[in-house]
């Protein structure tokens, strides 16, 4: 390979004229042994210039991640897939970690994805000796080279980081040595104060977190030196910054490398607490060690960060992001009696000077609210701000305080009451009183002492603030009523009041982010007060269409939640504005795509928000024709607008619009729809089937003539069941391909003959190979018994007819013979339902019946019976659930509130969280005890496909298993008594008592039927007679 000619091979990618040629060449030459080495010396080498180097780097990175596992044939006959030759993975062993070493920072960060990749291949088998070759630039005195080894090492600490324990054993050895030269390297780094220095100590760290975070290996981390990085840690965060740090722009100094590295000390500090080091909270292997650090650690740890709080309360720059760990740090103190011991005496004036300037509005809040409210909404409501915000943080301590330590929530109630009834109280300051009642509005509420007082609070501190000139405290007075939107009001005018407050800052406010926190506060009162919900009734159409606009100015999620709920809450009236609505979201969806749609993650959840709200409005109006008529050309553009551009992430969403508009009935336009899934399906979208199955459902039962009317339909359907059947989508796709075949036949008696054989014939190609689970086992048998209860005759003559290469046994045979051997696996109502149908068509077959039918007569009734027990089983479940549903009712908590709350010497122990850790813990190593061997059969066991229904599945079905069974065994014992003596002779005193009961079952099921016919005709008829006012008893 000519090193020239990949440079200028390389380099015409750059140009866009001659990119595509020159993609076309590296796809030519990328096979040639010697490719990859020659490419990554390139890669090293300063003597190409930077974009080549990048484009060389990028064709490395997808070389690696596509070519590098050893890949087999498809099928047998088909050439083997192209992988990267050993020759050329051995030589980019030997020189990739020098090669991130050298690189320049873009460079470094492709190759760093290659040997993650590798290692995931490659390590421990095939590349044994790479920890010596680490252990030796971890050990230079060069930090360039230390930083290029110890990169090398976090991308193996990765690729194990969330690994089970026994998959970790290798892992966990090279830990063992390396350990030791990582704790000499950071403390040996400790007293150089220089960036390079400290960005080193970060990457040891960040190796330190990713090794521990998910599992503390005991053995590997003894204790005892466990504490000597404890030491190093506290040591980091305790140190001060160098002071030429303040002249760095405070926007800017999170990045810089000296409070990174407090942040990754704080940050792990925090996880060995919440993770192993709290008593009562961890999983067993753990208590002995938990009980160990909260008496060695926690004290000197808090302490530590109580002074990092205090820098904080002083004016001293803290990096936010260090302020938030240590409340996560004392966060999970305050439930144990030890370390609540240190916080204690702090927690008042931690409240005042820290925790409530964190919940005052800030200069950065109003920066924000000013210039950019859009920004502003963003980060308020971004569930993933909330990880890392100290404000969040802040919030979390007051109330884990509040709710688990005596004095702390009384105290905390004067201080912000003296705030709010100070004679000269800033509006910042009113803003940050509000929100720490509001936070712990729980808490007020379950204690009678506040609980009474909190109506009075509402009317004479929150609602002022409601004309207030400062937007945010208008936002603030909104939210503060949403986190009291369960309280009872005693005052009904105050109740009204709160509504009529909201609203108008909903509908009328200048402030965008008041209108949203307002709409919030609506949806949070509709939910919980029905007052409010009867209230808002004769205003919904003005507060619908204003949030519509919000939606559209915010393009924010939560709001399509907001709409959602009115949209459930006011049905009849959603009726007149449905279609304003749906034409206003699908011109929203339309705006919301269009710009830099790409790169947002939260544009992208916006418009799941809105298909979401579409589809709440088109269930709603299921009923609705007309309406729903209209709806549908609205919708059908956004459909058409998504398939036609190919647009995958919303897939999932619009094939629930799809199945939505087919639920009722089907029209010439969704027929045309039907087309473009398939189209879809075969593009790009066969990983969709299973989401597809619910609208292909609805084609065959919702106008099953129209579906039979046209041969292509059922076509379609056969060749997108047998791609799944045949490619590699996995086997609950398969499940549901094979439920699709099986709904066909039960769907359409009669009409569907001349399918049956390459019905039958797929599923019993799909057995001949390997099967992993019972599930796709049963759902190909049952598309065979679909086939039998369909038509017995046409499948015995399917079966005698099948040839499939490399199966001589006659398929007959081998089918009954697994069908009865895996009468267990059939689970729920239907599945068993149809296997018995399936029975009864076998039982049912005249005397011309075939050999192998009469070979299995003996085991026939036997798995009958069990299947029969099953279905008692699985009636009896579902009329459980049905009454448990009828009789749930919301009990409202009583009660003061004070059992909650923890002396000083008591510890907080959360009994479910822990189980549930272990349980975690069990099932990630594998050893998990509450599996299949102890599995219970209660017939609660119905999978997703139950929800498939066809003609047998429904309420007021004429076809009952129990009175069909019996009816054709009765009448056999007459015309047939020969095969009715082959089916029973061989059952013994139980069995035979359990036909029994099965026939009592089938009795009673008739009477029950029969009832419910006379009760739907009118009920009994009786004729009136004259009744006579004597009666003759002695017959004269």
């Amino acid at each position: 390979m000519d090193p020239a000619k990949l440079i200028e091979v390389l380099r015409a990618t750059l140009d866009p004229g001659q990119r595509e040629q020159a993609e076309q060449q590296l796809t030519e030459i990328h096979k040639i042994i010697g490719f990859s080495p020659v490419l990554l010396q390139l890669l090293m080498g300063d003597q190409v210039d930077m974009p080549v180097r990048q484009a060389g780097a990028v064709y490395m990175k997808n070389m690696v991640t596509q070519f590098w596992a050893d890949r087999e044939a498809e099928n047998p006959g088909d050439p083997v897939p192209f992988s990267i030759h050993e020759q050329d993975r051995a030589a980019i062993r030997e020189n990739i970690i020098e090669a991130i070493i050298q690189a320049p920072e873009l460079i470094r960060l492709q190759l760093c994805v290659c040997i993650s990749h590798i290692f995931k291949h490659d390590f421990p088998g095939r590349w044994p000796t790479v920890v010596e070759k680490i252990a030796l630039y971890v050990r230079a005195d060069n930090h360039g080279v230390l930083m290029g080894g110890l990169m090398a090492l976090y991308q193996l600490v990765k690729v194990y980081e969330y690994k089970r324990l026994d998959e970790r054993k290798a892992f966990d050895d090279t830990m063992t040595a390396m350990l030791p030269l990582l704790y000499e390297r950071i403390v040996h780094l400790l007293p150089d104060q220089t960036e390079l220095s400290n960005l080193i100590q970060k990457q040891i760290l960040k190796i330190f977190y990713a090794f521990t975070q998910n599992f503390l290996p005991l053995d590997t981390i003894t204790r005892e030196v466990f504490t000597q990085w404890m030491e190093v840690f506290r040591q980091i965060v305790d140190r001060d910054v160098p002071p030429e740090t303040n002249q760095i722009d405070e926007d800017d100094r999170p990045e810089l490398a000296w409070w990174k590295v407090k942040k990754w000390a704080a940050h792990i500090l925090s996880r060995l607490f919440e993770r192993y080091g709290s008593p009562g909270n961890v999983t067993k292997e753990y208590s002995d060690f938990a009980d160990w650090y909260l008496k060695s650690f926690s004290g000197g740890i808090l302490q530590v960060f109580m002074k990092v709080l205090d820098q904080y309360q002083r004016k001293i720059y803290t990096a936010p992001r260090v302020i938030q760990q240590a409340l996560n740090y004392i966060n999970e103190g305050i439930g144990h009696a030890f370390s609540w011991g240190f916080i204690k005496p702090h927690v008042q004036t931690m409240i005042s000077n820290v925790i409530f300037p964190l919940m005052c509005h800030s200069d950065e809040d109003e920066e924000l609210w000013n210039t950019n409210p859009h920004e502003y909404i963003r980060i308020k409501y971004d569930v993933f701000e909330d990880f890392f915000s100290p404000v969040m943080a802040a919030q979390t301590v007051f109330y884990t305080a509040a709710a688990k330590r005596k004095e702390v929530l009384n105290k905390a109630m004067g201080f912000c009451m003296s705030v709010l009834t100070g004679p000269n109280v800033e509006p910042r300051q009113k803003d940050g009183a509000l929100h720490m009642i509001g936070a712990v509005a729980e808490v007020l509420l379950k204690r009678k002492i506040y609980k009474d007082q909190v109506e009075l609070m509402l009317t004479n501190h929150v609602f002022p603030a409601f004309t207030c000139e400062q937007g945010y405290l208008r936002a603030k007075a909104c939210w503060v009523i949403r986190s009291f939107s369960k309280l009872k009001y005693k005052n009904p005018m105050n109740l009204t009041n709160a509504i009529e407050l909201i609203k108008a800052c909903h509908c009328t406010d200048k402030d965008l982010p008041v209108r949203v926190e307002a709409a919030m506060a609506l949806q949070m009162l509709i939910t919980d007060q029905e007052k409010a919900k009867n209230y808002l009734k004769p205003h919904i159409k003005e507060i619908v269409l204003e949030l519509l606009k919000v939606i559209r100015e915010t393009e924010n999620d939560d709001l399509t939640g907001v709409m959602q709920k009115f949209v459930c809450t006011y049905v009849d009236d959603m009726i007149p504005v449905a279609v304003e609505m749906t034409t206003h979201l699908a011109e929203t969806f339309a705006q919301v795509l269009s710009g830099d749609f790409d790169d947002s993650e939260e544009k992208a959840i916006t418009a799941l928000g809105i298909l979401n709200t579409m589809e709440t409005i088109l269930n709603v109006m299921e009923d609705q024709k007309e309406i729903i008529t209209q709806l549908e050309g609205i919708v059908l553009n956004v459909i058409g607008m998504i398939l036609q551009q190919q647009m995958i992430d919303f897939y999932d969403e619009v094939l629930s619009l799809i199945y939505s508009l087919t639920s009722t009935q089907i029209s010439h336009h969704m027929w045309e729809v039907f087309g473009m899934i398939y189209q879809m399906f075969q593009k790009d979208g066969r990983d969709y089937f299973t989401d597809m199955m619910p609208a292909l459902h609805n084609y065959i039962t919702v106008d099953t003539e129209a579906f039979l009317a046209n041969p292509h339909h059922i076509q379609v359907i056969y060749e997108m069941c047998k791609a799944v059947l045949t490619g590699d989508e996995g086997e609950d796709a398969e499940c549901h391909a094979a439920k699709l075949l099986e709904v066909i036949l039960l769907q359409c008696p009669g009409k569907v003959d001349h399918v049956v054989p390459s019905f039958v014939e797929l599923v019993l190609q799909r057995l001949t190979r390997d099967v992993q689970s019972s599930e796709l086992r049963t759902m190909c048998l049952q598309v065979v018994i679909a086939a039998l209860y369909y038509n017995t005759p046409l499948l015995l003559d399917t079966l005698s007819k099948i040839q499939l290469p490399n199966v001589q046994v006659p398929f007959l045979a081998q089918f009954l013979k697994q069908w009865l051997n895996d009468t267990d696996c059939f689970l729920g109502l239907h599945d068993r339902k149809i296997s018995v149908l399936g029975l009864c068509s076998l039982i049912n077959t005249p005397n011309t019946r075939p050999e192998e039918i009469s070979a299995i007569s003996s085991q026939i009734l036997p798995a009958a019976l069990l299947l029969f027990k099953g279905l008692k089983r699985a009636y009896t479940s579902r009329a459980q659930d049905n009454s448990d549903s009828d009789s749930d009712d919301d009990e409202d908590e009583e009660g003061d509130g004070d059992e909650e709350v923890l002396d000083s010497d008591e510890d907080d122990i959360d009994e479910s969280g822990k189980e549930y850790l272990e349980k975690l813990e069990k099932s990630v190593n594998g050893d998990d005890t509450d599996s299949d061997d102890d599995y219970s059969d209660d017939g609660r066991e119905e999978t997703a496909l139950e929800s498939f229904q066809t003609p047998i599945d429904e309420e007021n079905t004429p076809v009952d298993e129990y009175i069909g069974f019996k009816n054709i065994l009765i009448h056999l014992q007459q015309s047939d008594p020969n095969w009715y003596n082959a089916l029973t002779s061989g059952l013994d005193n139980e069995q035979r008592k359990e036909l029994e009961d099965v026939f009592k079952l089938a009795d009673q099921r008739r009477a029950v039927a029969e009832s419910k016919q006379i009760e739907e005709r009118g009920g009994y008829s009786f004729t009136t007679t004259s009744v006579p006012q004597s009666f003759n008893f002695g017959g004269n």
